[in-house]
This record gives structure tokens, C-alpha cells and sequence, in this order.
């Protein structure tokens, strides 16, 4: 596992009127702090990839569809450079996924159907100057191929 990124097992819990799921809470052992809460979504063989950012923590949950989500650790003095981590989470797989600053991430949507993932990152958007850095998704600095792996 790549240092930082933490994994929490999410679970619904049913009663006969529907089902609850709790995210994240404050007092998680994942939680840093708040700064919004988003969702997004990708339609079938979408990458949405690469980025990091310098400061944000991110906390990857997908609400609705199936999706997968990998990081890559770049950073210079991590004890974990150069690995890659891969998730599946979904309505039958669902997790929070912690992603610290500075490691790249994206995801796709291995359903049949728009996937929908919600965030929850430490920090706001800050649209004058975005803390996001991005290269393309099938970018060479990365040893990670976004085709589907059969086998």
C-alpha cells in the first residue's frame, strides 16, 4: 500500500424503510478535516486521470456504478516510490479511499452505466488557483496502462 493512502470498509446498514451508509466521519482515524463535499461522475470508458495536488487530502467513495481508482506514489522521499495501487469500489465494494498530497490519481468506470463518486477533500476549490496538477492519462511518467486487463 502506498505510505499515506488508508483503505476504510464501508457497509450499509438496512432496516425496512431503505439503507444508511456512513462515509466519514469526524471522528474516523481517516479524517483530517473538512473543506467541501462533491461528487462526479465518468460515463463507460472514461478515464479521468492523471492529477495530485499539493496540499489536499483526498476521500474517494463511489455511490452509484462500479468504478476503479489507481494511484501512483511519485514522490521523491516516499519509502513507497514508484508504486501502484488499484481499487474496485462500488455498490457491491464499498470503501473510502484516503489519498494523501502529492500522489497521482484518476479512476474509470467499469460498469455499464455513468458511474457516480463522491469527495470529500481537506481543502475548498479554490478557483483562482487550484491546487490540481495534471499530466494526460496515458502518460509515459506513469507505469500504468487504463485498458481493460482480461485474465
Amino acid at each position: 500500500m502506498i505510505d499515506g493512502v488508508k483503505v476504510k470498509k464501508l457497509k450499509f446498514i438496512p432496516d425496512e424503510r431503505g439503507r444508511l451508509m456512513e462515509i466519514l466521519r469526524v471522528d474516523d482515524e481517516v479524517f483530517d478535516k473538512f473543506g467541501q463535499v462533491y461528487i462526479t461522475t465518468a460515463y463507460p470508458g472514461v478515464v479521468k486521470a492523471w492529477h495530485y495536488h499539493k496540499i489536499q487530502t483526498d476521500h474517494f467513495a463511489a455511490l452509484h456504478g462500479k468504478m476503479k481508482v489507481v494511484l501512483y506514489d511519485a514522490r521523491e522521499n516516499s519509502p513507497t516510490k514508484g508504486e501502484v495501487n488499484e481499487f474496485t469500489m462500488g455498490q457491491q465494494d464499498p470503501i473510502l479511499v484516503k489519498i494523501p498530497p502529492m500522489v497521482y490519481h484518476g479512476f474509470t468506470t467499469l460498469s455499464d452505466h455513468e458511474a457516480i463518486m463522491l469527495n470529500c477533500p481537506t481543502e475548498p476549490y479554490n478557483r483562482e488557483n487550484p491546487d490540481e496538477y495534471r499530466i494526460e492519462s496515458d502518460s509515459k511518467e506513469i507505469p500504468y496502462d487504463w485498458k481493460r486487463q482480461d485474465g
